[in-house]
């Protein structure tokens, strides 16, 4: 674990995330307290996300509703 101010921070974050893509721990200071811990992301799971999954598709018996108004329109003769 490494402790950095927040100026040194914004100076070299570019060098420092390399750490934590590394393995590092770093710990964020703001006049000598800490106010962020900065670490590498969990392993992901090979799986996709719930959101990204194809949505159900919903379905019910019979014929379509524009069939249905078409066959509306044809009876009453409204075209």
């Amino acid at each position: 674990m490494r402790e950095v101010s927040l100026t040194e921070f914004r100076s070299h974050a570019s060098g420092m995330l390399t750490e934590v893509e590394h393995g590092g721990l770093l710990v964020v200071l703001r006049h000598g307290r800490p106010i962020a811990e900065v670490r590498p992301i969990a392993k992901r799971s090979g799986k996709p996300p719930s959101w990204k999954k194809p949505a159900l598709r919903l379905s019910a018996p019979g014929a379509a509703l524009s069939a249905a108004i078409m066959s509306e329109r044809k009876r009453e003769n409204i075209f």
